[in-house]
């Protein structure tokens, strides 16, 4: 959301120094190990600036890679981005071609970035993948043979994602799993079915934050497993002018509340 003391701050020249304090502040808390962000807004941000949505789109992946590195900076472990829903395939061709074209370039950028190696960062896509195109697939492969080795960072990039499509999927492949006799049906458990999820490769599949900017207070499908007790930050800012100090302004949000697990 955007706070109207801000303008006053900045006025009086002191927007830096309450963004150093604040992330002080925050370093002092508990600082979330997985975070998961709905990037929403691009479009809206481009018809507020009167642009065209590709700069919307444009400008919304240079704001991805700022919160990398501030996540970097703040400790942050695993971060899980919702980039593509299986809904946004259903768009106008153009204005899909030419997210497609983005997504595929930056990851080859991130594939040729050496801090993903320095930060031993293990690169993961979760969704459909066989609704994508081929040129992102083999971007994808690519990212996921260079990282699969490391443990100390995650990225997860939802694309072509559903989170009822991703527990149909898990359903199927319990299932069949009992067909083949590999297990009964009395050892379905939540664990059976967390190690089924497209997540299973996380040392911590549930994020301890979502965040979701443009103002829309809902999941849209996100992580509806995974996401069961975590703590929902919703910010009216759009996603394209997302800042270091609302990525600190969600966080102390979230360490404000008492989280009780269901309890």
């Amino acid at each position: 959301m955007r706070y109207p003391h801000d303008i006053i701050l900045r006025y009086l020249g002191l927007y830096n120094i309450y963004s150093r304090r604040l992330e002080h502040e925050i370093k002092q808390g508990t600082i979330p190990g997985h975070i998961a962000v709905i990037l929403d807004g691009n479009r809206r941000w481009a018809k507020k600036q009167l642009v065209l949505e590709k700069a919307g789109h444009f400008r919304g992946a240079d704001a991805v890679e700022n919160l990398l590195d501030w996540c970097e900076e703040l400790g942050i472990k695993i971060v899980t981005l919702y980039v593509l829903s299986a809904e946004n395939l259903s768009r106008e061709d153009e204005e899909l071609s030419y997210l497609y074209q983005l997504i595929e370039a930056r990851l080859w950028k991130l594939y040729n970035d050496p801090r993903i190696h320095r930060n031993q960062t293990r690169i993961c896509a979760i969704g459909k993948m066989e609704l994508l195109p081929d040129s992102i697939l083999d971007a994808l492969k690519k990212l996921d043979e260079a990282t699969k080795s490391y443990s100390r960072r995650y990225l997860n990039i939802a694309m072509a994602y559903g989170g009822q499509d991703e527990v149909l999927d898990a359903i199927k492949k319990i299932v069949a799993k009992v067909c083949r006799g590999e297990i009964h049906v009395n050892d379905i458990t939540a664990k059976e079915i967390e190690s089924n999820l497209y997540t299973s490769h996380l040392p911590q599949s549930s994020p301890d934050m979502i965040l979701r900017t443009s103002g829309e207070k809902r999941l849209s499908g996100f992580l509806l497993w995974q996401g069961a007790y975590s703590e929902l930050v919703f910010m009216d800012i759009l996603w394209p002018e997302f800042r270091k100090i609302d990525l600190l302004r969600a966080i102390r949000t979230f360490q404000k509340r008492k989280r009780r697990m269901g309890k």
